[in-house]
């Protein structure tokens, strides 16, 4: 299944210039890799607004899927998690559950990470690590349940 994806990397120092954004694009060829068509990119700040703006822009250019990076650990300026909550229609808690469960096999931190999966409108949006091997890592350990789950959102309600 062709899943029309979007990626949106989140960090105030990339957004800058002071450093290169190495997320997106580790989830770029990852998303690559899974025969998914990357329709959009985007590099904001930590702040909700900026989030949630191209969390929208994604979805208004026909993804079905956006995967973002950063601003899900537990530094006062990540606002990843809050930012996709106003804006959910739903949360999907099995998607961060899993994420975290895996991760701790890799790195105790892993229990601060606050990961997570939530719809909005119809796409699929999962909040994925800043670090580009933890959200590569992360992406993995659910990419078997995202078709089903695209497939299921995207379907048109059919009328009695």
């Amino acid at each position: 299944m062709q899943i029309h994806t979007g990626i949106i990397t989140i960090s105030d120092r990339a957004s800058k210039g002071l450093y290169d954004d190495l997320g997106g694009p580790a989830l770029r060829k990852a998303a690559e890799g899974y025969g998914w068509k990357i329709v959009a990119e985007a590099l904001v700040p930590d702040e909700k607004r900026d989030i949630q703006r191209a969390i929208r822009e994604h979805i208004a250019k026909g993804c079905a899927l956006i995967l973002t990076t950063g601003g899900t650990g537990v530094a006062l300026r990540d606002v990843t998690p809050e930012a996709v909550r106003e804006i959910a229609v739903r949360e999907l808690p099995g998607f961060g559950e899993v994420m975290r469960i895996e991760s701790m096999k890799i790195t105790k931190n892993a229990i601060l990470s606050r990961n997570l999966a939530a719809v909005v409108d119809q796409a699929l949006v999962i909040c994925l690590p800043g670090k580009p091997i933890g959200a590569v890592e992360c992406l993995g350990f659910v990419v078997g349940a995202i078709p089903h789950c695209v497939e299921v959102l995207q379907e048109v309600p059919t009328s009695c």
